[in-house]
């Protein structure tokens, strides 16, 4: 039998930690003295030992290593455990990686450019969700106005209901900048199911993977924020898939001050 100071060195588990075993059911000692409260340990219980350390080292927690003891006899069931562990750790270890990879790219944008921080750019998805929507040609992008005017005008009589959160896009459809004649869809999401009107139509868009951008302020803004997030695409392994759109947070609807405009850009992505 073996003290609980000599257990402890030949288990390379601390005292503290065996105690913690004990009033747990983890490692219980082969006898415990019930004047002095001393414990003492088997020399057959070092294999157990041995098992919850390197259990532990796989990053298993101590409720997990329990139950593993338990089938530690069956191959079959301690592979399952295993492969469950790996899988977390794999995932674990992809997300240390993207995150690796965020802070690099971040540090070398600020290299080259000290305000690379100042619109903060995250991925995202867009969820689900059913819309109204005008597409139309128009002069240019100032004139995205005259969209909202047809959809609010030829909705009025519908008594639509705001989504929850209700999305109001405007998409870009051309993919590049056009001076004039650009492709603008806008969007506002709704619930319940109406009819189409004469430019408004409704539909249920899928759910999009973004990279995006909140800024608040006037539109002259977006072309740097445009180019702060079309920079984080590039530089962190995604591609660009579909077009660009802008989610009015605040809006000119809501307040006629363009220093309380907020305005989030969106770029739909997927990995490369």
């Amino acid at each position: 039998m073996l003290k609980i100071g000599d257990f402890s060195k030949l288990s390379r588990i601390s005292i503290r930690m065996l105690r913690h075993y004990d009033e747990i059911g983890l490692l219980i000692p082969k006898s415990t003295d019930s004047f002095t409260g001393y414990r003492y340990y088997g020399e057959d219980q070092l294999p157990t030992a041995e098992q919850i350390n390197s259990l532990k080292d796989m990053g298993f927690g101590l409720s997990a290593i329990g139950e593993i003891l338990k089938n530690y006899g069956n191959p079959q069931k301690l592979s399952e455990f295993l492969k469950v562990k790996q899988a977390e750790v794999k995932a674990e270890a992809e997300e240390t990686a993207h995150r690796l990879l965020l802070l690099e790219t971040a540090i070398k944008r600020l290299r080259k450019d000290e305000t690379a921080m100042s619109y903060n750019v995250t991925l995202k998805t867009l969820p689900e969700r059913y819309v109204a929507s005008v597409r139309q040609i128009i002069p240019a992008y100032d004139y995205e106005g005259k969209l909202w005017h047809i959809l609010m005008k030829e909705t009025a009589p519908l008594n639509m209901q705001d989504g929850n959160p209700c999305y109001t896009l405007a998409i870009f459809h051309d993919g590049e900048f056009k001076e004039s004649n650009v492709d603008v869809e806008v969007q506002k999401s709704v619930k319940g199911s109406y009819p189409n009107t004469e430019h408004v139509v409704f539909k249920t868009e899928p759910p999009v993977l973004i990279a995006s951008a909140t800024y608040k302020g006037g539109y002259e803004k977006v072309n740097e924020v445009n180019t702060a997030v079309a920079n984080w695409v590039q530089d962190n392994g995604y591609n660009f898939n579909g077009p660009s759109f802008n989610i009015d947070h605040v809006s000119p609807h809501e307040t006629q001050n363009p220093d309380e405009w907020v305005t989030e850009v969106c770029y739909p992505v997927k990995k490369k």
